[in-house]
C-alpha cells in the first residue's frame, strides 16, 4: 500500500537510521502515534536492499509530519556516514507524494540549522517485513537491558528534553 494512510485513517511514514529497537523506541514515545511496526524497508534500486527501519502510524491531528521527522533526525545520526544501499541507512520512506516535499524541507532545514549536509535520504516505500516477534517491542518488553540503558534510553532522555509537548509520560512507553 503505498497511501500516506493506513488503518482507521491514520498517516504512516517510514524511519531508518542505525538499529530498527532504537528507531522503533523513540516513535513509541510520542503522543499520537498509534503503532510502530519494527521490521525492515525496501524502495526503488538503488535503495532496493533490506534495511531496518520502522513504520510510524499517527494521527497528524496530535502530531505532525514535520515533529516527526525532527525527532528522528534529532535521535540518529543523520549526519553521519551511512552506505545509501545498505542494511542501516538513515531515510525516510514517503508513503504519498506529499509527504516527500514536506520531509525534504525538514531535511534541509535540519542541515542549515546544523551546519553539515543532512545523509538522511527521502525514499518512497516499496515493500515491508516485520522482524521476528522475539524483537518486536524491544525497550517495552524489557527496558532494563543493557542495549536499551545504553542506547535507547538517552534518545528518550532527549525527546522528554527537547520535544517535551510531544513525549509521553516518562514510563509510558515501558509499558505494554
Amino acid at each position: 500500500m503505498r497511501s500516506g494512510h493506513g488503518r482507521t485513517g491514520l498517516d504512516r511514514i517510514g524511519f531508518g537510521g542505525g538499529c530498527h529497537w532504537c528507531t522503533e523506541g523513540v516513535f513509541q514515545a510520542l503522543r499520537g502515534v498509534d503503532h510502530v511496526d519494527q521490521g525492515f524497508i525496501r524502495s526503488e534500486a538503488p535503495s532496493d536492499v533490506w534495511a531496518e527501519a520502522v513504520i510510524v502510524s499517527f494521527d497528524a491531528a496530535v502530531i505532525s509530519l514535520s515533529t516527526l521527522a525532527e525527532v528522528h533526525l534529532r535521535t540518529h545520526s543523520a549526519n553521519g556516514i551511512y552506505s545509501p544501499g545498505g542494511r542501516y541507512r538513515s531515510a525516510i520512506y514517503v508513503f504519498a507524494a506529499d509527504q516527500h516535499d514536506h520531509v525534504a524541507r525538514v531535511i534541509a532545514r535540519f542541515a542549515e540549522e546544523t551546519g553539515q549536509a543532512a545523509r538522511t535520504m527521502v525514499l518512497p516505500f516499496v515493500d515491508f517485513k516485520p522482524s521476528d516477534a522475539r524483537y518486536q517491542n524491544y525497550y517495552r518488553t524489557d527496558p532494563d537491558r543493557p542495549f536499551c540503558r545504553r542506547y535507547i534510553d538517552p534518545k528518550l532522555d532527549y525527546i522528554r528534553r527537547h520535544f517535551a509537548e510531544a513525549a509521553l509520560p516518562e514510563g509510558t512507553a515501558r509499558e505494554l
